[in-house]
Parts: C-alpha cells; structure tokens; sequence
C-alpha cells in the first residue's frame, strides 16, 4: 500500500484552494482535488488564531492520525487540505476522526463499503 506524501509548499496550497472543492463542518474545512498520480497528498493547516504552538501541534497530529488510520477508505489520487477551525481546539481525537470521515463523506471520496 502507498502511504500518503505531505503537500508541504506554499504553492501546493495555494494551487488546491483556488481549483479544487472545499467543504466544512463545525471543525475542520476540506479542499479536495484530483492530483492524478498514485497516491493521496496530505497538507494541514492550523493558524495562529486557533492556539500556541502545543496546541496547533497536537491538532496537526490528530488530523494526521486519523487520516492515517483511515487511509483504506479514501480514494487514490487526491490532493486533501484540511484546515482547523478555532473551534477545534478544544476537542477529543474522537471528534476529530469524526470530523474527517464525515467530509470525506460530503466530498464523497471515501470508496463504499
């Protein structure tokens, strides 16, 4: 299985906000964009406005993990940027890895099971 890279330029970004889809929930926005390769790339973004940097870091792991941990159900061959709302916080893992699915269910890119 090919494990997803990071975007991690600046114009990766900026290129997935402009030309892909973007959906939100109370906690996370999703921009979503076929990338035509192999495999998924993965960037996160957590501003300053949300908290230090302990908490901005522990928001990026839990987007990443539970990305990681439901790699399987997301379909090949997409650009994901996940963005963190203030509200996110000050929430669980669960409510995290809850937030994900359910965009990855509104830009309907998970594979059906």
């Amino acid at each position: 299985m090919v494990f997803s890279e990071s975007l991690k330029k600046n114009r990766d970004f900026q290129y997935v906000y402009k030309n892909g889809s973007s959906c939100a929930n109370k906690y996370l926005v999703m921009y979503v964009m076929e990338n035509h390769q192999g495999g998924n790339r993965l960037g996160i973004s957590v501003s300053k406005k949300v908290g230090n940097s302990v908490v901005r870091h522990r928001i990026t792991r839990l987007i990443r993990e539970s990305y990681r941990l439901h790699e399987k159900v997301f379909n090949s061959g997409l650009d994901i940027v996940v963005i963190a709302r203030i509200s996110a916080a000050a929430v669980s893992y669960k409510e995290i890895e809850r937030a994900v699915l359910h965009l990855g269910k509104l830009h309907k890119i998970l594979v059906s099971q």
